[in-house]
Parts: C-alpha cells; sequence; structure tokens
C-alpha cells in the first residue's frame, strides 16, 4: 500500500524525488504519511480535496483486499 500512495504522489507532482512515505504502525490500523515539496503540497492535495480524496479511496479499496485498516496523511 506504501507504494501505491508513492506511485500515484510521484506521478502528479514535478518533483518526484522528493516524495516521502514513511508507515506508522498504532494499535488498530496503520498511518501512511506522505511528505512532498512545499510547491507539491497544492498539486497532491488537488481542488477542494479531490485528489488527496481520490488518493484515500483507493487506499481504502487496498486495504479491505488485505483486511487491513490504514490512514493517510498528507504533511
Amino acid at each position: 500500500m506504501k507504494e501505491l500512495i508513492e506511485y500515484i504522489a510521484k506521478s502528479i507532482v514535478t518533483m518526484p524525488e522528493a516524495v516521502v512515505v514513511t508507515e506508522v504502525p498504532s494499535s488498530d490500523s496503520t498511518i501512511l504519511r506522505l511528505e512532498v515539496a512545499p510547491e507539491d503540497r497544492g498539486r497532491v492535495i488537488g481542488r477542494q480535496g479531490q485528489v488527496a480524496q481520490a488518493m484515500r479511496t483507493l487506499l481504502r479499496v487496498a486495504a479491505i483486499r488485505k483486511e487491513a485498516r490504514v490512514q493517510l496523511e498528507i504533511v
């Protein structure tokens, strides 16, 4: 799932080398933290958060297939 978010983010941004996805395990789920360059933050979030919401939806579908709980944070 980490690779999925990394692939999507690198496809969207102008500086793909600045994309960093870290996995933080919590008690009942896993949190994926997505870090991008400051000038690319708007591209990842999208207009009214539509891109970020689409990424979260795809992540939720992938997590359901693996029977896991995952959350996405854009830092």
